[in-house]
């Protein structure tokens, strides 16, 4: 948030907790899960919306309808295909949409396979300014009902998280989704840092802060600690590829070891000198993902010489500093 409406914001919520703890905790969850607005904005955002549009130029879509009559979007390539072919889904992250993971999808379209990407609510085509993990969990659920099992999912940052989160069935009342293999490209573990930043970020005082973090409880029905991505890839039983980049600023490489410890079936895959946003087309990370889907769980790090070359980086968006981290 820029100075001013910050410091107005944390004069509302000092205001609002004299009166009611609750009243502004829920109104701090709202502002918490408010996303940004989708409209590209700078340069280099506005060319790499414009080329992920033009990949995405003559892909099916597809509306997924959610429940309290919020709704997804979804792009669908090669799904007039016959013969047997892979199905892979691909989720983004906070701020993001299917259109800035282009670079990935068509990779994955150009081997055959039946690609199915995301947008989730209050991001890209899907309308609205509103997104929590239990909706994008839902749509995940619902992209499959729509489209069949997936053989493997593919997720930056928050869209990451999701997928690990819908993957060990932890959300109670979304089924969780299928697949034998799943990709998580600078994602975070888990979500109680968020919540802490955030609330020191607003001024919430304990109990404020105690009853925004029980929201996580009254809207999803678990509660925020049992978000634990890092736990749950140790438990799914399925082989999951993490990348990340050691000096990534928004979402801290401690969650990729945390992912990392979590059992024999997760590989590490050091994608350093690409950040958190690059790292999405990076041409060594790309071919990386494919060897994995491929059936290849013996990638490593990327070579220095590789890393150096600018010409094999896709340029990606500038994210709102305040809710890059997802």
């Amino acid at each position: 948030m820029a100075n001013f409406a910050l410091n107005v914001t944390r004069l509302g919520f000092s205001l609002l907790q004299a009166v009611s703890p609750d009243l502004a905790a829920r109104a701090a969850f709202q502002l918490f899960c408010r996303t940004p607005s989708a409209r590209p904005k700078g340069t280099k955002s506005k060319l790499a919306h414009a080329a992920g549009a033009a990949r995405l130029a003559g892909a099916e879509r597809f509306t997924l309808r959610l429940a309290g009559g919020r709704q997804a979007h979804a792009y669908r390539l090669n799904g007039g295909a016959r013969g047997k072919r892979k199905r892979y889904l691909v989720t983004h992250g906070w701020g993001s949409s299917a259109t800035y993971m282009a670079e990935l999808v068509s990779m994955l379209a150009a081997t055959g396979a039946e690609v199915v990407a995301l947008d989730f609510p209050g991001h890209g085509r899907s309308g609205g300014r509103f997104l929590h993990m239990g909706l994008a969990v839902e749509t995940i659920a619902a992209a499959e009902a729509r489209f069949g099992a997936f053989d493997a999912a593919i997720g930056h940052s928050f869209g990451g998280a999701a997928l690990m989160v819908s993957a060990a069935g932890l959300l109670p009342s979304v089924a969780p989704v299928g697949g034998d293999r799943l990709v998580l490209i600078g994602a975070p573990s888990e979500m109680g840092w968020l919540f802490t930043d955030f609330g020191r970020m607003v001024g919430l005082r304990p109990a404020a802060q105690a009853t925004l973090e029980n929201e996580v409880h009254r809207v999803t029905g678990r509660r925020l600690e049992d978000f634990d991505a890092g736990a749950a890839a140790g438990v799914i039983g399925r082989p999951v590829l993490v990348i990340h980049a050691e000096e990534d600023k928004e979402v801290s490489s401690l969650h990729a070891r945390r992912y990392g410890a979590a059992g024999k079936g997760v590989r590490l895959f050091w994608a350093n000198g690409f950040g958190h946003r690059r790292i999405i087309g990076a041409a060594p990370v790309l071919a990386a993902i494919a060897a994995f889907l491929d059936g290849d769980r013996g990638v490593g790090e990327v070579p220095d010489e590789s890393i150096k070359k600018d010409a094999e980086i896709i340029p990606f968006f500038e994210l709102p500093a305040r809710r890059a981290a997802l």
